[in-house]
């Protein structure tokens, strides 16, 4: 029994010595961890880092070189930038004073170094009449009126200079609603002569209605934008970031702010072509007179047409007459290609002679017909 005890005794010690001795190397050991750890040199990130100013620094250069790169663009396409009267001035140059008024002084845009400059009807008059170029340099010229058309209020006319700066066409078919645009132009005289204005696009494929002298005429496909466009602006470009023309600046609305109209570059870029290649153009014509779905209600609530153009009248002994093509009818492709707005006959139509034959879908009553016509002369 006594034996026992004393082992019993042994086994309760030899426990109670582990025991202490876990716990003695556990506080030891705890309490070296605990020094470590508190010495720790945890660095703090400094928002004065090198990363951080040097990333704000990169910034600020990145804006100062855009605003840097617009500024150089507008500088140069404002050299190709134009005053244009149909009166002359005793003294040469159309930036007078009160120019606006008293010379009708309006804008262009030279396209050519050899003098091929694009503006609007109204600012140069019509074809085969004579208007006034004044240049940045302040060089006075006389241009002729070499093609214009009224439906459009577009015209092309011609200095007898080479070596000018011109100006880079866009492509006005590639325009987003939002982009951002420049308009540049002569709105009042020779104080504010090339005022360039900014915006952005607010609408494509706009349709407005145009009331003179007691008649009625429609101005279709434009592109519509809250970039500033004056009276004195007319015929101006209105550019995209890149400086290409994407819109030749032609009305505003009077009663509202923020709302200016350009027609879109592309309709013309055909015509320019013919007279920078060949120098002339001879224009072809389907002899017909039509409007495509966004003009049509201004005229008959009761038509509707989801695609073409439709027919409001033909031309006696014209092209289409000879074919027999009438009123109501509706034009959905000329040659396969589909036709929404007028821009897509006209500028297909431009890049045809006269006594070309091309090929129409024409509907009639539910009926899909192909017409082969031979374009006439216009």
């Amino acid at each position: 029994m006594k034996k026992q005890r004393k082992s019993k005794v042994k086994d309760n010690t030899r426990i109670v010595v582990v025991t202490m001795s876990i716990l003695f190397f556990l506080t030891i050991t705890g309490f070296y961890l605990f020094n470590w750890y508190i010495n720790i040199d945890i660095a703090k990130p400094s928002i004065e880092s090198d990363y951080a100013v040097g990333r704000t620094t990169q910034i600020v250069a990145d804006v100062k070189e855009e605003n840097r790169t617009i500024s150089e663009m507008l500088e140069s396409v404002s050299s190709c930038v134009v005053g244009i009267s149909k009166l002359k001035d005793n003294g040469g140059s159309v930036f007078l004073q009160d120019g606006s008024t008293k010379l009708g002084l309006g804008t262009g845009m030279i396209v050519s170094e050899d003098g091929y400059i694009l503006t609007n009807e109204h600012v140069s008059g019509g074809k085969f009449s004579t208007c006034y170029v004044t240049l940045e340099n302040g060089k006075n010229y006389t241009a002729n009126v070499l093609w214009s058309d009224s439906d459009l209020d577009l015209s092309i006319i011609k200095i007898n200079v080479r070596g000018l700066p011109y100006i880079t066409l866009g492509d006005s078919d590639q325009v987003k609603i939002g982009e951002k645009v420049y308009a540049i132009g002569n709105p009042i005289g020779f104080e504010f002569q090339r005022t360039v204005t900014s915006g952005i696009i607010s609408a494509t494929n706009r349709t407005i209605k145009i009331e003179e002298e007691e008649k009625s005429s429609y101005l279709e496909d434009l592109i519509q934008t809250d970039a500033t466009i004056n009276p004195g602006n007319s015929g101006g470009p209105l550019i995209n970031a890149d400086g290409e023309v994407v819109g030749i600046n032609s009305v505003k609305i009077t009663s509202a702010e923020g709302i200016g109209f350009a027609s879109p570059i592309n309709i013309i870029k055909p015509i320019l072509q013919s007279y920078l290649q060949t120098g002339e153009f001879e224009e072809a014509s389907l002899g017909i007179y039509a409007y495509d779905k966004e003009v049509i209600p201004y005229l008959d609530n009761s038509i509707q047409i989801e695609d073409g153009i439709y027919v409001v009248d033909v031309v006696p002994n014209g092209a289409a007459s000879n074919v027999g093509i009438m009123p109501n009818d509706i034009i959905l492709r000329i040659d396969g290609k589909p036709l929404n707005k007028m821009t897509d006959l006209r500028s297909y139509i431009y890049t045809k002679k006269p006594e070309e034959e091309v090929t129409l879908q024409v509907w009639r009553r539910g009926i899909v017909t192909p017409v082969k016509i031979v374009l006439g002369r216009k």
